[in-house]
């Protein structure tokens, strides 16, 4: 495990100044064929525009964003919690954008990333995660040994950057 990468949480005005960075992993992450909502025609400047609606979101308090920091404090991963939840889900948050850039795998930083996230998610009141993930992918395994629960599979549910069909898997956690 990688223990010159720090997390952090980031604020609004942060969130904006850092959203070129955090392109630059969602980039990486869906050329490296990763489904996280967007295909492989992916622009930088879509994805600049996706992290700074991102920033607009924890300005509303909507969102928390966490960010891995190499020792030289280059971005290498995010996840967010979703926390606007309709009324009768006060409770609930949603995990989202659990990236990693390829460059900064298998150092322990997706695990580090979840753990912080929980801790996050009790701050901020919620006792029930959900969150989905390519069926299949290593992702799956993560958030299995992170205590997750699996809910169950929705075959042909999304797409992968490439056009192909992928099946996903749906987990729940209790804090």
């Amino acid at each position: 495990m990688s223990k010159d990468v720090s997390i952090r949480r980031l604020g609004a005005n942060e969130a904006a100044v850092c959203a070129e960075a955090l392109a630059d992993v969602l980039l990486d992450c869906v050329r490296g064929g990763a489904s996280v909502s967007f295909m492989a025609d992916l622009t930088r400047e879509r994805a600049v525009a996706f992290w700074r609606g991102v920033a607009e979101g924890v300005a509303r308090h909507e969102r928390v964003l966490l960010v891995a920091e190499d020792s030289e404090g280059q971005i290498v991963g995010t996840v967010q919690l979703i926390m606007s939840m309709p009324d009768n889900q006060p409770h609930r948050g949603d995990i989202a954008k659990m990236l990693v850039h390829r460059k900064a795998r298998r150092q322990g930083i997706a695990q580090r990333l979840m753990a912080a996230i929980d801790e996050q998610a009790r701050k901020e009141g919620k006792t029930v995660l959900v969150l989905d993930t390519v069926t299949g992918g290593d992702a799956e395994r993560l958030y299995e040994r992170g205590g997750w629960q699996r809910v169950g599979v929705v075959p042909k549910y999304a797409l992968m950057p490439d056009g192909a069909f992928c099946g996903t898997t749906f987990f729940y956690k209790h804090l």
